[in-house]
């Protein structure tokens, strides 16, 4: 299938494979920005009190461990269908 058919059939499945996978880097990009902005504001807030203990680390590296997770499920280590992969696992040991 030449490339300019495959942009015309939506329902063509790499067509829907490709769409799927800019869907999730989409959703990734949006989950990062929103930690940066959260965390910015976090460490903004924790600067401008007269606190001497940096409370604003803990949501940034437990939060930031997150986003790693959802960073290697979106663009690699991570097979998207893992759990499809576990199943089979399973299914091969019996």
């Amino acid at each position: 299938m030449r490339d300019t058919e495959l942009h015309s059939d939506t329902t063509h499945p790499d067509y829907l494979c490709a769409e799927r996978r800019v869907t999730r880097q989409l959703g990734f990009f949006r989950h990062l920005a929103i930690y940066l902005v959260v965390n910015a504001g976090l460490m903004l807030a924790n600067l401008l009190t007269p606190h001497p203990h940096w409370w604003s680390i803990g949501p940034l590296l437990g939060w930031g461990i997150g986003v790693l997770f959802h960073a290697l499920s979106v663009f690699g280590c991570f097979p998207a269908d893992w759990k499809k992969a576990m199943i089979a696992r399973e299914l091969r040991r019996r």
